[in-house]
């Protein structure tokens, strides 16, 4: 099943068994922005949780931006706690790379963030991104509130006909609460990895095709 040419997600009786606890610590604070990565974060912050392929040029895009607290990158959605780099590649765990982002609501909204998500990868390629292929690189996004859903489903739902009209095909974003789908912080040398190495691998590319922002832009 899993040596096939074609990515599946293991069920939870597939997936490994994970461990209780980490097998390693994640560094303090980021190396960009300063920041602790790890909570609690300062009141009035929010978190928004994406998967959009490789995490080590994701996790940038997101530092960059104006308003953003902090980006740390894990590991999202899959059954196996607490798992280890190998085994999220092996597709055992379930899991996709996501770049969490702490930002100030008040300087960058969610859905510039969602727009930024969006035009940042090809959210139509299931499990793949590019030329990287398998479960760990599908495109997700896990809300942290009833609100963040709605403005998640609406942005999708806008950027689904600008991309129908560009020729594309059904966005495969896996749209879920990030409630009951634990994020597990990556090892330490993946947080901010293109900023310890500039010149290190980034698969992220877009579809050229711009999102726009607000929900009447879906209807």
């Amino acid at each position: 099943m899993f040596l096939s040419r074609t990515p599946v997600l293991p069920t939870a009786d597939q997936a490994l068994r994970g461990r209780p606890e980490p097998e390693f610590a994640v560094p303090e604070r980021h190396t960009v922005l300063g920041t602790p990565l790890l909570g609690p974060y300062p009141e009035g912050l929010e978190v928004a949780d994406f998967g959009l392929g490789c995490f080590w040029g994701a996790e940038r895009k997101f530092w960059q931006t104006e308003g953003v607290w902090t980006t740390l990158v894990g590991y999202q959605g899959g059954p196996t706690p607490n798992p280890v780099y190998e085994e999220v590649c092996s597709g055992l765990t379930g899991h996709t790379e996501v770049v969490r982002v702490v930002f100030d609501p008040s300087k960058v909204t969610y859905e510039q963030l969602l727009k930024l998500f969006w035009e940042s990868h090809n959210p139509t390629q299931g499990f793949r991104q590019g030329n990287d292929v398998g479960t760990q690189y599908r495109s997700a996004v896990y809300t942290h509130s009833p609100e963040q859903a709605t403005t998640a489903e609406a942005s999708r739902a806008a950027y689904q006909q600008v991309l129908t009209g560009s020729g594309y095909g059904t966005i495969s974003t896996e749209l879920l609460p990030a409630e009951g789908r634990p994020f597990y912080p990556a090892e330490g040398y993946h947080q901010q990895y293109l900023d310890k190495n500039p010149a290190g691998y980034c698969g992220i590319g877009g579809t050229g095709v711009s999102c726009p922002i607000g929900v009447a832009s879906a209807e």
